[in-house]
């Protein structure tokens, strides 16, 4: 019996909701949950009593930038600050590495800078770029949780968007051979264009109107309607919806069995356009954060299922990508970094909404798990799973300070916001990551780190 932790949570985020429970863990996994009251049987405890038990957090869409860019974050300074914020497994994106992952080559290239030096686990995804269908087979194969494309410039040369012909080409080879389908779902012609030196942030929000968005998801769902006429199914997800204008058909789509789902991100559920300053570029991204009236309806997309999942969509760059001397919103990176906030910014709003951290733990954690094919061993707290868990503290109240934020960059849009909620404790697999106490606000690190490369459906140790 030696060996085993038995963690005692009066509340824990458990798959029915939340409430009291002893989690034993043996080997890295849950072997039991059983009743708060459990006899331990000689299994070292863990007294969770204040604290609410999450499962480690699922973070579905992170640009960690290596191999190529580690200079704009790195795969262990983003798996570092995700530990920071309770996240123990990150599905990294295909593009801003060199080269990007569009072919099994560049995928072990990847997975060789991972390797040894992350501290939680990390999937990838897949890349669908002008011309590479043929790569999809063997990069399934390989693994990846699916194929992410643009349907507008990216941002990056080596990663084209795909037009309409190459949409549905893509879609098509991910239903022949079973690949989910991640799509930035924004469409050129809408867009406007931006002058050189534009300070007001109204002026990139009128660059990117909602029809970009709207217009664009009606192509995938046009596309995934077709193959399914043919009686072949194209799981589509759209990523980082911002415009809730699109919320409405996605769930049209949805009621007639079209297999697509779709996440939102925590800037657009904590910020308004209204609220951001001009030459404030840390707050750029694309799409944009849109009002307040439309963040209200994201929240409702949330709540009736519509938005499965909230993904970081962390993407950062140096100081000088950001354009923050000049507030050039023309310039400036199109990209948010938050690896570290999530949990705590989601919290806040969604508690003052009437949500419970049993959404959280569903939106952050099960979904995100279930899209990437990982929630075999990923995204709850059950039997059988990874012992992947959060000791978090909904009710501390405390204040975003970048300096004291774990990523290669500390910028954060977010510096100064009052926040509700505080990762005390991150655990990979049974073992404690990352921890936080009095004497070190900041938090500490575990020995070194000891995440795991993943692969859809099964764990590469």
């Amino acid at each position: 019996m030696s060996g085993r932790l038995a963690v005692r949570a009066p509340r824990a985020a458990l798959p029915a909701g939340i409430g009291p429970a002893t989690l034993f863990v043996e080997d890295g996994r849950f072997l039991a949950i059983e009743p708060l009251d459990a006899p331990l049987e000689g299994a070292e405890p863990l007294d969770a009593t204040g604290w609410v038990v999450l499962p480690g957090l699922v973070d579905a869409h992170v640009h960690a930038n290596e191999p190529g860019r580690a200079h704009w974050e790195g795969l262990e300074t983003a798996s570092r600050a995700a530990a920071s914020g309770g996240t123990t497994t990150i599905v990294d994106m295909p593009l801003n590495s060199i080269p990007p992952t569009t072919n099994v080559e560049a995928l072990g290239r990847k997975r060789d800078a991972a390797r040894g030096r992350v501290w939680i686990d990390v999937a990838l995804w897949g890349g669908a770029i002008p011309g590479n269908t043929a790569d999809f087979a063997a990069l399934r194969a390989a693994g990846v949780c699916g194929v992410k494309a643009f349907l507008v410039d990216s941002g990056v040369p080596e990663f084209p968007p795909l037009d309409d012909a190459g949409l549905a080409a893509a879609m098509a080879e991910c239903a022949r051979c079973g690949l989910t389908l991640a799509v930035h779902a924004e469409l050129p012609s809408p867009l406007r264009p931006i002058a050189a030196g534009e300070r007001r942030y109204a002026g990139w929000l009128a660059s990117r109107p909602p029809a970009a968005e709207v217009e664009a998801i009606g192509r995938l769902l046009h596309h995934a309607r077709a193959l399914a006429a043919q009686g072949q199914t194209a799981r589509v997800h759209v990523v980082h919806v911002s415009a809730a204008a699109a919320l409405p058909m996605i769930a049209e789509a949805q009621a007639e069995g079209v297999a697509v789902t779709a996440e939102t991100c925590p800037h657009y559920l904590v910020v308004a356009a209204e609220e951001i300053e001009d030459g404030a570029t840390l707050f750029k991204c694309a799409p944009p954060i849109r009002e307040a009236a439309n963040r209200e309806r994201l929240w409702e997309g949330l709540r009736s299922g519509t938005l499965a999942l909230v993904a970081s969509d962390h993407s950062p760059s140096p100081p000088d990508g950001k354009a923050l001397a000049e507030g050039d919103f023309a310039r400036a990176w199109g990209g948010i970094g938050s690896l570290g906030l999530g949990l705590s910014l989601v919290w806040t709003e969604a508690a003052s909404r009437g949500f419970d951290l049993a959404h959280l733990a569903r939106w952050m954690a099960a979904e995100p798990a279930r899209l990437c094919g990982l929630d075999a061993v990923k995204g709850s707290l059950r039997a059988g799973a990874d012992a992947d868990f959060v000791l978090f503290d909904p009710d501390e109240r405390w204040t975003v300070c970048a300096d004291a934020l774990w990523t290669r960059h500390r910028l954060t849009p977010y510096a100064g916001r009052a926040l509700r909620g505080r990762v005390r404790a991150t655990y990979l697999r049974g073992q404690p990551v990352f921890t936080r106490d009095a004497a070190h606000p900041a938090g500490t690190f575990g020995a070194g780190p000891g995440g795991r490369l993943l692969a859809r459906g099964e764990a590469d140790a």
